[in-house]
């Protein structure tokens, strides 16, 4: 799982957002140190990890996310908070009270977005524990990481709306790159929890 959320988060970012630099010098991606990870990247690297651990050790898929994925929202706070510390992924300007002024970027109070992304991470992590402790899940494999993933992403595609652009190329478009990505990430979520509910629902009548 380490292995693919870094190398997935770094060929995400090389072929999500730069594949044009990261196509014509490849060896480049190889350099960590110089250039991004993506968000969207990690959680296919580890899905597919997961999915190789759950093949090889005869373990139920979802068995193994609906307890993975209570670490991962815990984790993208602490990531989140890096990023503050880091003065990435910066907000939009505003005049709200409790806006940052990132010193190593300019001297406007922007939207602290890295806090923002990381309070609901918590919240959600909150959300999922409690949900685990009080034995939801029995019966409901699938569950929490339906949850997981429509609120993290469903958030992430509004938070982008106040976040700065990127890339170059996104300059132009209505819905940025991170958006595009979520959709697909929020979708499945949400057929996962109907899927689940719907399964629950019948259970019951039965």
């Amino acid at each position: 799982m380490i292995l693919g959320t870094v190398i997935g988060a770094r060929l995400g970012h090389c072929l999500f957002y730069e594949p044009g630099r990261y196509l014509m010098h490849p060896l480049e991606i190889l350099k960590v140190w110089n250039g991004g990870m993506a968000s969207h990247g990690a959680a296919l690297g580890i899905l597919v990890s997961l999915l190789i651990f759950s093949k090889r050790k005869k373990i139920h898929f979802f068995y193994i996310l609906d307890r993975v994925v209570i670490c991962v929202a815990l984790s993208g706070f602490l990531i989140r908070m890096g990023n503050l510390m880091n003065s990435e992924i910066i907000g939009l300007p505003t005049n709200l009270p409790w806006a940052f002024i990132f010193k190593s970027v300019d001297n406007y109070p922007r939207h602290p977005a890295q806090v923002y992304e990381a309070l609901w991470c918590l919240l959600v992590f909150s959300l999922l524990m409690f949900l685990y402790v009080k034995n939801y899940i029995q019966n409901k494999e699938g569950l929490l990481f339906g949850i997981f993933i429509f609120t993290i992403f469903a958030f992430r595609f509004f938070i982008e709306f106040i976040k700065e652009k990127q890339v170059v190329f996104e300059s132009g478009m209505i819905l940025n790159l991170g958006q595009l990505l979520s959709i697909p990430f929020a979708v499945a979520g949400m057929v996962i929890i109907y899927y689940q509910l719907r399964k629950i629902t019948k259970t019951e009548k039965q």
